[in-house]
C-alpha cells in the first residue's frame, strides 16, 4: 500500500515541530531565568540549579535538536 502525502499534511508536519521547539526556547528562557533567580537565594538553591539546568537544556534542544530523524532510503538513488 503506498501512502501519498499532500503539501498540505507536510506544512501542517513541519508547523508543528516549529511551534514545539519554538515553545521550548520560550520555555527554556523562562526556565533558565527563573533558576538563577532562586539560586541567588541561599533557601531557594537546591531548587533553583536543577530549574535552571532544566531550562538550559530545553533552551539548548530548542535551538539545536531535531524533532524527527533524518530518513535516508536504504538504497542508492537511480
Amino acid at each position: 500500500m503506498n501512502v501519498q502525502h499532500t503539501h498540505g499534511q507536510e506544512f501542517a508536519k513541519e508547523a508543528g515541530f516549529f511551534a514545539l521547539h519554538a515553545f521550548a526556547i520560550v520555555l527554556g528562557l523562562i526556565l533558565s531565568v527563573a533558576g538563577l533567580a532562586m539560586g541567588v537565594t541561599i533557601a531557594l538553591l537546591p531548587i533553583g540549579i536543577p530549574t535552571g539546568l532544566v531550562g538550559l537544556a530545553l533552551l539548548i534542544w530548542g535551538l539545536f535538536g531535531r524533532g524527527e530523524e533524518m530518513k535516508t532510503p536504504p538504497y542508492p538513488p537511480v
